[in-house]
């Protein structure tokens, strides 16, 4: 009875922290004023989830040091952007901004090193459905806080800090339900009903981003459960792979203007473009290791400021708008490559254990990965402050990348 009560308490204190790290906890939060909960409060948290999921890692070491093994390229990309404050135009801010770094990627293979893939996605469905929830108590009952004013008139963003994040958050929540393992009979009503709420969510959240990455992922997810074949994967499916994703590629490309003005767009994404240009030009500047975790659009940065004011006079650019740009601001070429290789080799364990298993859960790593690649082209959720994207990234990679007795890995 005492270790059911411990594990129940276990999964809680991972739901509390995953919400946290949603962003969950920011009620009302702004970049000017403070949300429902306090800084104190927010920090008390934050060093409870760090250090609680330490003591549980060093509890734990010896599968924990198993679990890490796993991607020596991911611990090699992390040790780059604690350095970072080292050659960071802003030190001190790089230097305390890498306690975030340290957070989440220790929480991520806590994550990793106690529970399960299908624990894992039981827990991630859990902590959705009361973000979800809850963004409908506060958008409903506070509507100054749970909805967009002017900016985005009706928009909703419930317990997050904006429309775009909330419906990011509740793509996740939808192929979580969606992948979510059953094991009791009574449990798909609360399945059906977790993934119908996510998916008014997206809606209600207006943001097209989301509602489009939701399209493709379910497409795709749709094409896997009817056209699949049992065993491993061939060449062949790499060949259909390659070529869906090509055509796709191309048509957007070819039509990039009609397809955005066709939506309602700025063909310029909202002066991201413009950005972008501007940002390639600045890696360039800085190509091998970046300019230091954050100190590009740090407060005050002259780089920011320049952005800004090339898309909007008075302007100042909060991140890059893409998280692929980010990361290669933050840590140049050689972190953003450390990370591509990390996440190409993830890809294909992701995809090869999606089609060597009939459970459900098990396609949900390839389905995070696709989603955390096309949220990332128009968005900046990789390593930008403490997010759950960079949690959940960690996790996913080191309890995919691990060899079953007899495994071998085939090409």
């Amino acid at each position: 009875m005492k270790t059911k009560y411990l594990e129940l308490a276990e999964k809680i204190f991972v739901i509390i922290s995953l919400t946290f790290f949603t962003g969950g906890f920011g009620i009302g939060a702004t970049e000017t004023k403070p949300g429902i909960l306090s800084d104190t409060i927010l920090t008390v948290i934050r060093y409870f989830i760090w250090l609680t999921s330490s003591l549980l890692i060093c509890l734990n070491w010896q599968t924990a040091l198993r679990t890490a093994s796993r991607d020596k390229i991911l611990w090699i990309l992390t040790a780059i952007v604690l350095l970072s404050f080292l050659w960071s135009d802003n030190q001190i801010l790089t230097l305390l901004d890498s306690r975030e770094v340290w957070q989440m990627t220790t929480f991520g293979l806590y994550l990793a090193t106690r529970f399960s893939l299908k624990e894992q996605v039981k827990l991630i469905a859990w902590t959705f459905s009361i973000g979800a929830l809850l963004s409908i108590v506060v958008a409903l009952g506070l509507p100054a806080i749970g909805k967009h004013g002017a900016d985005h008139p009706g928009a909703w963003k419930g317990i997050y800090d904006y429309k775009n994040t909330f419906g990011s958050m509740m793509v996740m929540s939808a192929f979580a339900f969606l992948l979510l393992p059953l094991d009791k009979a009574n449990n798909h009503l609360y399945k059906w009903l977790g993934f119908g709420l996510s998916v008014a969510m997206i809606l209600v959240s207006t943001s097209r981003t989301s509602l489009i990455v939701f399209g493709l992922i379910l497409s795709f997810v749709w094409f896997y459960r009817n056209f699949r074949w049992q065993g491993k994967i061939t060449v062949l499916f790499l060949d259909i792979f390659i070529l869906l994703l090509s055509c796709v590629g191309i048509a957007v490309v070819v039509n990039w203007v009609v397809i955005l003005t066709g939506l309602g767009r700025d063909p310029t994404l909202t002066g991201r473009t413009i950005l972008w240009d501007f940002i390639a030009t600045k890696i360039q500047e800085r190509p091998f290791l970046g300019y230091g975790r954050g100190a590009f659009w740090a407060e005050g940065s002259r780089y920011a400021i320049e952005a800004g004011e090339l898309v909007a006079n008075s302007f100042v650019a909060p991140h890059a708008h893409n998280g692929f740009l980010d990361l290669g601001l933050d840590v140049g070429y050689i972190g953003l490559a450390l990370f591509l290789i990390s996440f190409t080799t993830g890809l294909f364990w992701a995809m090869k254990r999606a089609y060597a298993n009939q459970n459900p859960e098990e396609v949900w790593p390839l389905v995070f990965l696709l989603f955390l690649a096309m949220n990332n082209m128009t968005e900046s959720y990789l390593l930008r402050l403490a997010n759950v994207y960079w949690v959940l990234y960690v996790t996913v990679i080191l309890t995919i990348k691990q060899r079953r007795p007899n495994q071998r890995l085939k090409i």
